[in-house]
């Protein structure tokens, strides 16, 4: 890849960060499958900065299909493309965009791993509160399940941000965008507790703001505290599928099963977009059958 391609994919990332105010990870994820294009580019004699048409895309498109990558990493991709080419055009950078008329790919609709209210029950008990890593990872599985919240969201939140007399914690979500989600008596309980007896074995003299500290004493990543979670989910003795969002997808499903309100779960996740939140609708309609099919006698 060139220099000058690089500093295409950089002019771009940075119009998109003012813009959007996206978050560090998607502008990684952005600049993954820029680079990945334009070193296929590369290999074809030509470049990001140069003049396509449609069919150079559909080849890199065929040659990724050869490669076996996934036909959701390919929609994710070609939304980014999209992307990048209206910025240019608009920009006077480039005379056409060479996605138009590419259509992406039909995704099947994927419904969320669930974890049952007992799976959840038996996570949150697995950690052993006696020890202050215990009792950190206890009151981060509480305030995760309990608010909902995406891991790097929790992993990112500073004691300012809590505010446990009024049982509440504003959360920095994707794009900047603010939210105040309820704690919960049981999260705050914990937090409560963790804040007296494990933080400041685990902060020791240093100062820092960050609400979770990891045992060197900074910001934990979203890897390790995912290790954490799949650690305490072998000790509950849960076998089943978990990803990072598994909490976050129990969280928003059992609100639904017990009479919540979409929109009502919309803001409390932060979804933009209402659509986005109605996916979990699916899961507990799948629920209710599959209870009803179970129990009912002429299920």
């Amino acid at each position: 890849m060139s220099a000058a391609d690089t500093a295409v994919i950089d002019a771009y990332l940075d119009r998109v960060w003012l813009e959007k105010g996206l978050s560090e990870n998607s502008l990684a994820s952005y600049r993954r499958d820029l680079q990945g294009f334009a070193r296929y580019l590369a290999s074809q004699d030509s470049s990001l900065a140069a003049s396509l048409g449609s069919q150079r895309v559909l080849a890199y498109l065929a040659w990724r299909h050869a490669k076996g990558y996934t036909s959701r990493s390919t929609a994710r991709l070609l939304s980014c493309l999209r992307g990048f080419y209206r910025d240019q055009v608009r920009e006077g950078l480039q005379e056409c965009d060479p996605l138009v008329g590419i259509e992406s790919p039909k995704l099947p609709k994927s419904l969320p791993k669930l974890l049952t209210e007992r799976d959840v029950e038996a996570l949150l008990k697995a950690p052993d509160v006696s020890e202050p890593v215990g009792l950190r990872d206890r009151a981060m599985l509480e305030v995760l399940y309990a608010c909902g919240l995406r891991v790097s969201e929790l992993t990112g939140l500073t004691v300012t941000l809590l505010n446990l007399r009024q049982g509440v914690v504003k959360v920095m979500g994707k794009g900047s965008k603010e939210r105040l989600v309820p704690l919960g008596e049981e999260a705050n309980y914990w937090l409560e507790r963790y804040i007296r007896e494990a933080r400041p074995l685990l902060v020791g003299e240093r100062p820092i703001e960050v609400l979770f500290p990891s045992t060197r004493r900074q910001m934990m990543t979203r890897q390790t505290f995912w290790h954490r979670i799949k650690h305490w989910a072998l000790v509950a003795g849960i076998d089943k599928p978990l990803s990072p969002h598994t909490l976050r997808h129990a969280f928003a499903t059992h609100l639904l099963n017990h009479g919540a309100d979409l929109r009502v779960v919309q803001l409390l996740l932060g979804h933009s977009d209402l659509s986005t939140t109605q996916i979990y609708t699916h899961v507990a309609q799948a629920r209710m059958q599959g209870l009803h099919q179970e129990h009912h006698p002429r299920g």
